[in-house]
């Protein structure tokens, strides 16, 4: 009995002595490793008290937390699920839904900011004149009457004539050249300077391929030739072909076949080929002109009410930049895609394609220096955003020259 009381003392002992030699710097490693991983449920539960009523409050208030997604890279995002409100918008057009392009574009800045939100964003898209008569849409985003409207700049031009550059300039800036100044030459700055004295905020929202000329009844030999036309044409085009003789007029595109019909007018531009094509002019007159010296590229834009778009949380501004610049993609890329086919389609229906003899183009190029003469004169605006635009297409040049065959 004394021998196997010894041995239980001697056990004891060497066990304590392999613990303390061993094991525990073995124990230590290893919470040392573990240093900035949470416990197992399981060891925490073994460590814990068993006897404090509060041990599960005091051990949430101290484990460490996951940080939100939407709170990584420091900006904190509205919360998601059923509390985030829902941003529900009226947005007016200045064409139909069923153009391409021009109406399908503003359909799909609806239809995608949607998507792309999750629901978040609901713009509804509203025909022309079914909330405001189109020539009031400013007014009325500007009063907040309706929320949004999908147009382009250069529809405010008896308005505000500095806004016709950022639409459209005769003889002016292909797409690449207009992009890289709008968005990295000042262009887009000088913009919203200009709409946010009328309580606008304004997103480019979408971009065409050249637009042609026009339609005519006859065809053209030289300048004077052009002198006494009666022709649909609006923005700094007209002023331009008013210069050479030819009379204007501002008609909206729902006018312009009863206009043809009429006797009021023999000629008129309106858009790119499949639009054109769309609207049925070729049955009215049967020679059609390039290149569209008016309009060699057409911005878009969203304009936003500017309270409500002040009142947006960042993402969902930074939803809608990215909504409509990729609007200017899909615009830019579905344009220059669909006019061969219209071109094929307009040609078997009997329409004689023409480009205008240089002396003509070089007629109207000087009526638009005249032009752009005047308007810099009369408008402060006007002078500065030509100005900007000026010398960006002279530095510009030297890229253009080297980079083009």
């Amino acid at each position: 009995m004394r021998s196997i009381v010894i041995g239980i003392v001697i056990g004891c002992v060497v066990g304590v002595m392999f613990g303390a030699t061993v094991i525990a710097p073995r124990l230590d490693q290893s919470r040392a490793v573990s240093t900035h991983t949470p416990d197992s449920p399981a060891m925490a539960d073994k460590k814990k008290p068993t006897d404090t009523s509060d041990q599960k409050n005091r051990a949430d208030d101290t484990a460490p937390k996951p940080v939100p997604p939407e709170q990584i890279s420091g900006t904190v995002l509205p919360p998601a699920g059923p509390d985030r409100p829902v941003v529900r918008w009226r947005m007016a057009s200045a064409w139909s839904g069923s153009l391409p392009q021009l109406g399908s574009l503003g359909l799909r800045v609806g239809r995608k900011l949607w998507e792309v939100t999750d629901g978040g964003i609901e713009i509804k898209f509203f025909e022309p004149g079914e909330l405001v008569p189109t020539s009031e849409m400013f007014n009325a985003v500007s009063s907040g009457s309706i929320d949004a409207a999908f147009s382009s700049p250069g529809y405010w031009g008896e308005k505000i004539p500095a806004l016709q550059l950022f639409s459209a300039v005769p003889f002016g800036p292909e797409a690449s050249e207009y992009m890289a100044w709008m968005y990295f030459g000042g262009g887009r700055d000088l913009m919203q300077d200009i709409y946010d004295k009328h309580g606008i905020h304004s997103v480019l929202c979408g971009m065409n391929a050249p637009e042609a000329s026009g339609w005519f009844r006859r065809a053209f030999t030289t300048v004077d030739d052009l002198k006494g036309l009666k022709m649909r044409a609006t923005g700094l085009g007209a002023q331009v072909l008013r210069k050479v003789g030819v009379h204007t007029f501002p008609l909206q595109e729902g006018d312009i076949f009863t206009a043809f019909e009429m006797g009021d007018i023999d000629a008129a531009e309106f858009s790119m080929p499949a639009i054109d094509l769309k609207m049925g002019f070729y049955e009215m007159a049967s020679h059609y002109y390039f290149p569209g010296w008016h309009q060699p590229t057409t911005f878009f834009d969203l304009m936003i009410n500017k309270g409500k778009w002040d009142a947006l949380p960042k993402i969902r501004r930074s939803q809608i930049e990215t909504v409509c610049g990729d609007n200017v993609r899909q615009g830019l890329a579905e344009g220059e895609a669909l006019q061969f086919t219209a071109l094929k389609d307009l040609t078997a229906r009997g329409v004689k394609i023409h480009r205008w003899p240089e002396a003509i183009l070089t007629s109207l190029e000087n009526a638009w220096r005249d032009v752009a003469a005047e308007q810099s004169s009369a408008d402060s605006d006007f002078r500065r955003v030509f100005a900007s635009l000026t010398a960006f297409r002279k530095n510009y040049a030297v890229w253009h020259e080297l980079s083009r065959r």
